[in-house]
């Protein structure tokens, strides 16, 4: 059940955002603009990412800088496994810039750090 709803939910972010589609097959220069790589982030968790899509999406705001560049990175070269994210990096392309500038956005965005205080 939970595979179905991963499954639909790919099948609808392209369906919703066809240039992510249309420019993964452009080779290693998308093409994208780094704000429309952070908008199809944004996408599932949120503007800021402290308002993921799904309840089981991460929170991205306010997380260290350094977990969220080893995460992308780990998922562009498959040594973390997430049949969303997976896709993500591939078609996203995302640099080494690209996973520096958007681990730098979210880590200094407004987290959960601090609540309980």
């Amino acid at each position: 059940m939970k595979n179905e709803k991963i499954i639909s939910f790919v099948f609808l972010l392209f369906l919703t955002c066809p240039s992510l589609v249309l420019c993964s097959n452009e080779g290693s220069n998308n093409g994208m603009s780094f704000e429309q790589k952070l908008q199809a982030c944004s996408t599932c968790h949120g503007v800021d990412g402290d308002k993921p899509l799904a309840p089981d999406y991460p929170i991205l705001a306010g997380q260290h800088q350094d977990y969220l560049v080893n995460s992308l990175h780990a998922y562009k070269d498959g040594r973390r496994k997430h049949p969303i994210m997976n896709i993500q990096v591939k078609v996203l392309d995302l640099s080494n810039s690209d996973i520096s500038k958007l681990s730098q956005y979210f880590s200094k965005k407004q987290g959960l750090k601090g609540l309980g205080e």
